[in-house]
């Protein structure tokens, strides 16, 4: 596999919110799938304290390379002081789905390439 793939992962305290970051990684080609998974129950320490909420999460397809720029994005575009942003290894998929991921998160995109090599 020439390529290295992961899912990132991330939650917010809104859908609207989540919906922001997951077509923002989009648009960007940082990532070639972004879903939205809720609500869900998070339990967790902050600040000394343990709370309960009810949050988002998304979970974005991406390749390995494009992950500090989309770390970037989630962050630039997240309202939480500390977000979560923990990428997952993909140690197998099939090859039709990881080859696509490629595809979608090349900067100029795949129709922009397929322009660029017929010119």
């Amino acid at each position: 596999m020439a390529h290295t793939y992961v899912q990132v992962t991330t939650t917010t305290d809104s859908r609207a919110e989540a919906a922001e970051l997951a077509r923002s990684a989009v648009a960007e080609r940082l990532v070639a799938c972004a879903q939205l998974v809720g609500p869900i129950a998070s339990t967790y320490w902050w600040e000394g304290e343990i709370e309960s909420a009810e949050e988002w999460m998304v979970l974005f397809k991406t390749t390995a390379a494009r992950f500090e720029e989309l770390a970037t994005l989630i962050t630039d575009g997240h309202s939480y002081d500390t977000p979560e942003i923990i990428a997952t290894p993909v140690v197998a998929g099939s090859m039709d789905y990881l080859s696509w991921i490629t595809e979608q998160t090349e900067p100029d995109g795949p129709d922009e390439a397929v322009a660029d090599a017929a010119d």
